[in-house]
């Protein structure tokens, strides 16, 4: 318990106060977000600092390191003791980091040439094609259930090579999905502060009921998805409606590939459909109207994908689309941990098997 709230506190407050000075940093380098044609309403923001995530990454780190360090008292004076960082823990960091370096060059292309294009489709899917492979690898090779798994694993084992494609889909299919909730003030940092809390409690539940669930270094998956969260919160308040930094890809896709590594390291990959329902009906939004662009004769089922901005088209207010938005993340986070607690429940009554 101590370590997840030295997570969550350091990782906010280097969160909360490096990003006000990232603001005035790349204010003065002129690192500013370029904004779609499309987006009227947005044009006001054209030129907002971006790669906030730059901070965001920096804060889990931070978070996490500090937390894996105790005091310890005693009669020769204090120690400083490493607790140990365990292997999962470090696979959910390794996840992060390298997602968010594929956002990094994305946002460097845009900047660079100054356009809102970055990164090519098929180069960015290799970069986290690549990302996703080595974090296969070490989950596999570390002993992680390779069945499918919703609240615990089931007994559908994919085996090695399916669950790695199964884990490549995942992991890049959600760090795209944050990446398109990522369009108005705050909707994604605070979306996933939610998503990361719920994470921090099934992990930690995880932790306390071993005889159950049987995962390796819930403890430290517990304490990263404090860290995510505290990072997400700080980043927040900056970048809360009207926001004065944007996260940028490598903000979006680090913690989108942040929670999914939790998700899969906790054995509850399918469960996160549901935590992280919002993230799944953003990219939803944007898969259905590519298919019915293609394959209706260009007719568009959203006047703009992803859907925030259909809202937007439709003259919503931002700041209602961003609070009813996270509404539906709340709705799912709460609906996804009552199912987790409700299954703990029955398993309880039957003997823990």
């Amino acid at each position: 318990m101590i370590a997840m709230l030295t997570a969550a506190t350091v990782a906010f407050g280097v969160a909360i106060f490096g990003t006000a000075y990232a603001i005035r940093l790349f204010r003065a380098w002129n690192i500013g977000q370029f904004i779609q044609q499309e987006l009227e309403g947005h044009m006001h923001k054209s030129g907002t600092p971006t790669m906030g995530g730059i901070v965001i990454i920096t804060a889990i780190l931070c978070g996490y390191t500090v937390s894996q360090f105790r005091v310890r008292f005693d009669d020769g004076g204090i120690d400083l003791v490493n607790t140990g960082f365990e292997t999962p823990g470090l696979l959910v960091i390794g996840a992060i980091v390298g997602m968010g370096v594929v956002g990094f060059i994305d946002d460097y292309q845009k900047l660079s040439r100054f356009r809102n294009k970055g990164l090519g489709i098929t180069a960015k899917l290799i970069g986290q094609l690549a990302v996703a492979g080595l974090f296969t690898w070490g989950a596999v090779a570390g002993g992680t259930s390779t069945a499918l798994a919703f609240t615990r694993p089931t007994a559908v084992d994919l085996g090695a090579a399916a669950f790695a494609i199964w884990v490549l889909l995942l992991l890049t299919g959600f760090s795209n999905a944050v990446n398109f909730t990522d369009g108005l003030d705050g909707l994604a940092s605070g979306s996933v502060a939610l998503v990361a809390a719920a994470y921090m409690i099934i992990a930690f539940w995880i932790f306390r009921h071993p005889e159950i669930y049987h995962v390796e270094g819930s403890l430290g998956l517990a304490t990263v998805a404090s860290a995510i969260m505290g990072a997400s919160l700080g980043f927040l308040w900056w970048n809360a409606c009207p926001a004065r930094i944007i996260m940028g890809d490598v903000g979006s896709q680090a913690l989108g590939g942040g929670i999914t590594a939790v998700a899969l390291l906790t054995n509850t990959h399918l469960l996160l459909v549901i935590l992280g329902g919002l993230f799944v009906i953003e990219a939803l939004s944007v898969i259905i109207q590519v298919a019915g662009f293609r394959w209706f004769g260009g007719r568009r089922v959203f006047r703009m994908a992803p859907i925030h901005h259909h809202f937007e088209m439709k003259e919503w207010p931002e700041t209602t689309i961003i609070t009813r938005f996270w509404i539906v993340a709340a709705i799912g986070v709460a609906l996804g941990l009552g199912i987790f607690y409700g299954d703990f429940l029955a398993v309880g009554r039957v003997g823990g098997s």
